[in-house]
């Protein structure tokens, strides 16, 4: 699929749910590598007509996807990738938020070890749900921080391939493996979607090294910036609805619109929004863009 194929596929998704677990099924990642797992390589033909089902039969949805959403991004993102292993593709989980500790010290966590079902092996799923935007720090530089500019995508990379993956190859890990009956080798996977957002108001002299080209964009500006704008069309988007496009059927409020900005503003905090537009067939609003808006210090001492 197109990125719009697979945008007009997922907006016609009118449970967030559903909407959101289908994003994990379709979208494309951040990340360039041997160990990246491809959800869509190994789902069922007809996992949209589940889906569909589901969506229009919220009665029938797996528990775990009919529980109330978190707003702390990272645990939503598992309890959906759990319903994609498990109730999508129908694969065991055989552990899940395993931690690993040596000497009181904790080395790490298995985010999932799973039995393929394709393949008989087993595999070690290392996850995450990203969104970084480009900062030029020199004419050549740039570097891809989180809205949380801690977080930087060429070190959460680096992590991922050469840290969090790696963690079935300790003795400590194989150990704990053994007395739960695991003696096989177990093959590591990397499943990292999200969004690049590249700045509005320059172009970037290069562009990351890892990613595809095929990646999912936005746009993101700084609060002086978004204050000119006109937003009679954009939708402050709260976790966990910054997964996948955002849709609704009334149409958007500036009046939000611009106490998020102020909120931007006075806090200093970043805010997503969708940029929508009024579909002519459905009278529904879609998201045709997103921007992140940030605080004027972002992003501080971090750059």
């Amino acid at each position: 699929m197109t990125k719009n194929e697979i945008t007009e596929t997922l907006l016609a998704f009118e449970v967030p749910a559903v909407r959101h677990l289908a994003w994990l099924c379709l979208a494309p990642q951040l990340l360039r590598h041997d160990f990246r797992f491809n959800p869509a390589s190994h789902l069922s033909p007809a996992f949209l007509e589940t889906l569909t089902q589901w969506d229009q039969n919220p009665e029938t949805l797996p528990t775990r996807l009919a529980e109330d959403p978190e707003r702390r991004l990272g645990h939503y993102f598992e309890r959906l990738y759990e319903v994609l292993l498990r109730d999508l593709l129908g694969w065991e989980i055989v552990l899940q938020n395993q931690q690993v500790q040596a000497e009181g010290r904790t080395l790490g966590e298995l985010d999932f070890l799973v039995s393929n079902s394709d393949t008989g092996q087993l595999e070690h799923h290392e996850i995450a749900i990203k969104f970084y935007l480009g900062f030029a720090t020199g004419q050549t530089r740039v570097r891809w921080y989180g809205p949380n500019a801690r977080d930087r995508l060429d070190l959460k990379t680096e992590r991922l391939v050469n840290h969090q993956s790696r963690l079935c190859q300790r003795p400590e890990t194989q150990t704990l493996l053994a007395g739960v009956g695991v003696n096989e080798p177990v093959t590591p996977r990397i499943f990292m979607p999200g969004y690049l957002f590249y700045p509005t108001e320059q172009l970037l002299p290069e562009l990351p090294a890892q990613v595809p080209k095929g990646h999912l964009t936005g746009d993101w500006m700084r609060i002086d910036a978004a204050c000119q704008q006109e937003v009679s069309c954009w939708v402050p988007l709260f976790k966990p609805d910054w997964i996948g496009p955002w849709a609704q059927s009334a149409a958007p409020d500036a009046a939000l619109a611009r106490a998020a900005l102020e909120r931007v503003g006075n806090a200093g905090v970043p805010q997503l929004f969708a940029i929508m537009a009024r579909h002519s067939e459905s009278g529904r609003w879609l998201e045709v863009n997103r921007v992140f808006v940030m605080p004027l210090q972002w992003p501080g001492t971090a750059a």
